[in-house]
């Protein structure tokens, strides 16, 4: 599998009533999909999948399934406090024809580098989906450390990282190791700009879901060698960008959907809705960019 361009953690929409908004989540895809990512993760930490019941969890799979596949790459996240509910998760990504699978280290339970393996080679053995590793220590505790990468890379099915750990050097590391059949993903958003000069051409970006037409712009730009273009449209989101990194990411994220004239609703607990005035600063913010 070869992964290049923009993929979108989507966000979970919210009804007034709390549910799931089904018809909001469907429009983001197409919008998404018409901007021309390629690709969307379904069940990612910016879509709040540990605020789902198994049902809705489900819903959210389903239907960004139907309106992704064939379309773009489908990826489902698979992520949960133990592997036996990651490989759950990943049967039924399977059943609903997901391309490929999203997993991190089990957040909480803090392992060891052997265990972190383990994790992830049992869960490789139990599914012939293609596995993108996810590395977030701030969120899960632990590190995957650069050599048990390199020795997660040599399964088969185990097929790139989403680097998020927010250390360039780190990132560098693992991109000047040429690991075969292996990709390295960026998913840091304040440095794209970083990983796109380094060769990568990959980026998972929960802020693709503010500018997922910018982003898919800065890919082809750096693929074309045009930089001036790739530190032009940076610049130009960067502000947004180190407002939602600075905190209340997936808070901002789905204030961010305004701009394609949906309605994401708020968070879920236990993430809390901004403030009116900070909500406010925000889309004060993000109506500047130009």
């Amino acid at each position: 599998m070869h992964i290049e361009g923009i993929l979108v953690p989507i966000i979970t929409p919210f009804a007034e009533d709390g549910s799931v908004n089904v018809q909001a989540l469907g429009q983001l895809v197409d919008h998404f999909i018409d901007a021309g990512v390629a690709g969307i993760v379904a069940c990612g930490t910016t879509g709040e999948y540990y605020a789902l019941t198994d049902a809705e969890r489900d819903t959210v799979l389903q239907t960004v399934a139907q309106k992704a596949k064939g379309r773009v790459l489908a990826v489902a996240g698979i992520n949960a406090l133990s592997t036996p509910q990651s490989i759950q998760h990943a049967q039924r990504a399977q059943a609903l024809g997901y391309d490929a699978v999203m997993l991190a280290t089990p957040p909480y339970s803090l392992p060891e580098q052997a265990g972190i393996v383990r994790h992830f080679e049992t869960v490789a053995a139990a599914t012939p989906l293609p596995i993108i590793l996810y590395d977030f220590p701030q969120r899960v505790g632990v590190q995957i450390a650069v050599e048990t990468v390199l020795h997660l890379a040599k399964i088969p099915n185990i097929v790139a990282i989403k680097e998020s750990s927010g250390n360039f050097n780190r990132a560098l590391a693992l991109i000047q190791a040429n690991i075969p059949d292996f990709q390295i993903i960026s998913g840091s958003d304040d440095m794209a700009a970083d990983f796109l000069f380094w060769g990568v051409r990959s980026w998972i970006s929960g802020g693709a879901n503010v500018f997922p037409a910018e982003q898919v712009r800065m890919v082809k730009a750096a693929t074309q060698g045009r930089w001036d273009d790739v530190r032009q449209l940076m610049a130009g989101m960067y502000p947004v960008i180190q407002a939602m990194e600075s905190g209340d990411y997936n808070q901002k994220a789905k204030l961010g959907c305004r701009r394609h004239g949906i309605e994401a609703g708020t968070v879920r607990l236990p993430l809390a809705p901004l403030s009116e005035a900070d909500a406010q600063a925000f889309m004060t913010m993000l109506d500047a960019y130009v």
